[in-house]
């Protein structure tokens, strides 16, 4: 396991689920970004095991998931269920490595930072586990907007509503969108109740309901008093990050028929009163936020448009009507780049840069 020339003496980066939707894409953002590091490992289960990859322009053999391909890794990148980084994160720590986890297992762990670079970077400098968590993909496509506003204001309450694309759900998700709509395709469905449902049959994949021509407002596992998994997460991420432990928050989470990117309307009240021209020269000013709003001349951010791409994307900024210290607005962010691999990877070159 060589350094590549003219690479010595950087940092080892380990990429523990690499072939996996978001771990693809965690190798893309390594191939464009500035390259700070030495080798870069590419770790997955065992049936993966020998497969190449390319990252960096280079072809990398995919290596098998044991405790010896921590050795000598300074920082490792997991993307992989929550069992496996349960397990296998804290080897990789006890190492010596620093793990940027991107599953569930750690968030809400006290001894465990929950970052993301442009809102709370000084979190990173705390990590007992030596793990540091990446926040969920529907919290990171709000987050970096909603914190440049907290900075200014304050916030002292959130009420917010998702529109999650079904990648959000992994493979199977888009596997499943793109079979119903083959299925609806050119046909008069949704004009009956129950019609679309039986097109696409009982399998409607990782949802409950079909998800082609339709909204799902469920996402997650239930929870107590009707709440779902995915709204709690998003509700204690919110508060984590942010430092507002008792934040008043209320999330309804709905699936919707785009292949990749969430977008969510957010009602923030803040502390103190709000103008939206001061709101929009935070907004278009503050990093990794794109303000893209003019609703007048059809200009506000989509799915479609935003695929792809880093930033978090906001328009449709207005005060609101009723209260002098609220601002509603809309927000959309790809949920593979910002929303998972970008902001995993933007930890980790912080965790770099500080052993410099």
């Amino acid at each position: 396991m060589a350094v590549a020339a003219g690479r010595a003496g950087r940092p080892t980066l380990a990429v523990v689920g690499a072939t996996g939707a978001v771990g693809t894409v965690m190798l893309q953002i390594l191939s464009h970004r500035a390259d700070i590091w030495g080798e870069i490992r590419l770790i997955a289960s065992p049936r993966s095991a020998g497969r190449k990859l390319a990252v960096r322009g280079e072809e990398v053999e995919v290596l098998a998931l044991a405790e010896e391909v921590f050795d000598g890794v300074d920082v490792a990148l997991f993307d992989v269920p929550d069992e496996i980084a349960e397990r296998w994160a804290p080897i990789a720590a006890a190492k010596g490595a620093v793990v940027v986890d991107n599953s569930g297992a750690f968030r809400m762990d006290p001894e465990v930072p929950l970052v993301v670079p442009e809102v709370n970077p000084h979190a990173l400098r705390v990590r007992p586990r030596g793990i540091v968590a990446n926040p969920s993909c529907t919290t990171l496509c709000m987050i970096v907007a909603l914190g440049a506003l907290h900075a200014e204001y304050g916030l002292r309450g959130l009420v917010a509503s998702s529109y999650q694309a079904v990648s959000g759900a992994g493979r199977a998700g888009v596997d499943t969108l793109r079979r119903q709509i083959s299925l609806v395709a050119g046909t008069e469905l949704g004009t009956s109740p129950g019609d679309v449902r039986r097109a696409v049959g009982d399998d409607t994949g990782p949802f409950p309901e079909p998800v082609a021509l339709n909204v799902v407002p469920w996402a997650g596992a239930a929870r107590a008093d009707g709440w779902s998994s995915e709204e709690m997460t998003v509700r204690d991420e919110t508060r984590k990050v942010l430092g507002r432990p008792t934040l008043p928050v209320a999330v309804t989470c709905v699936r919707v028929p785009v292949v990749t990117a969430h977008s969510l309307t957010l009602h923030a009240r803040f502390e103190s009163e709000v103008t939206v021209a001061k709101a929009r020269e935070i907004l278009a000013t503050a990093p990794g936020v794109v303000l893209f709003d003019d609703p007048g001349a059809g200009e506000f951010p989509t799915p479609a448009d935003v695929v792809g791409t880093d930033p978090t994307w906001v328009g449709r900024v207005r005060r609101a009507l009723d209260d002098p210290t609220a601002l509603d607005f809309f927000v959309c962010g790809d949920n593979l780049r910002k929303g998972s691999a970008l902001n995993t990877v933007q930890i980790a070159e912080l965790v770099a840069g500080a052993r410099t």
